[in-house]
């Protein structure tokens, strides 16, 4: 697939905006747990990043976007050369960056309950396998602009990730918490919820604009070149965020009676989740 520098410098920019996405994490998962796990939770932030990106490198992007077998696996590309031109090197890098948003998904979901090194084990197998392989049959042939995961061809539509990146990661995140259960203390004998109070909420909040701000790379990037499109998904995806805030805003405060910080948080996230799917079509 040919472009030019301009979609080159394009899909560039958008890359280092959903790296950024990388610290909104780390700040939303450092804030919201207690202060002695901060240190834990930020390690895993950044280690997953390194890891993820180098096997994705390895293995993970060829079995993502290499010759297809059947619409299951990708079969080329590993140890993905870059001497073919800047096209490769740039969709690598915003693939890789997406990788990494899928595995850092579990580090919130499992924070003050994985040891260290499980969760390293836990990141190469995600960023190996299970997002390569269940993204190709949904994103395979990307690279060529063809269509070529068994998903893809029967008509599954996802434009940005909402479920080959948001929702992998939640559903490994969900398998994970099966088997280890809550935070000790989250739940009394009689099964009443007891809250648990984040370190800093300033700091998730800090996050969460964060977060925000490199959504303009992941839904804006996902269009693979410069074009009149990227406006209107850039627009659509600040709507949606706005959105998912202020409905988590109003429906606390009636039910609550009083504004509730994690529900605002929450709802900008699940409303920048929900739009990345289908950005380019919804009016």
């Amino acid at each position: 697939m040919d472009k030019s520098n301009v979609d080159i410098l394009w899909i560039i920019i958008a890359s280092a905006l959903v790296f950024i996405m990388q610290a909104g994490f780390a700040f939303v998962e450092s804030g919201m747990t207690r202060s002695k796990n901060n240190i834990n939770v930020a390690i895993k932030n950044l280690t997953d990043l390194g890891v993820s990106i180098t096997v994705f490198w390895f293995a993970g992007f060829a079995l993502m976007f290499g010759l297809s077998v059947n619409g299951l696996i990708g079969t080329s590309l590993f140890l993905t050369p870059f001497s073919t031109g800047g096209w490769l090197a740039a969709f690598f890098l915003f693939q890789a960056m997406f990788c990494s948003t899928s595995a850092t998904i579990v580090s919130g979901a499992v924070a003050e309950r994985v040891k260290y090194s499980s969760y390293i084990i836990a990141t190469v197998i995600i960023s190996t396998l299970i997002y390569p392989v269940s993204g190709h049959w949904a994103w395979g042939g990307a690279l060529s602009g063809t269509v070529d995961g068994w998903l893809g061809k029967i008509g599954f539509i996802d434009f940005a990730g909402s479920t080959v990146v948001h929702s992998v990661g939640g559903w490994v995140a969900l398998a994970l918490l099966f088997i280890i259960g809550p935070r000790t203390g989250r739940f009394s004998p009689d099964g009443k919820v007891n809250n648990i109070n984040g370190s800093s909420i300033p700091m998730a909040v800090v996050g969460v604009m964060l977060l925000w701000f490199g959504w303009f790379g992941f839904n804006g990037g996902s269009t693979l070149a410069m074009n009149h499109d990227v406006a209107g998904i850039v627009m659509r995806t600040v709507l949606a965020g706005a959105t998912g805030m202020i409905t988590t805003l109003l429906a606390g405060w009636l039910i609550l009676k009083y504004p509730d910080v994690n529900l605002v948080i929450n709802g900008t996230l699940a409303g920048l989740v929900a739009i990345t799917a289908p950005c380019h079509v919804v009016r």
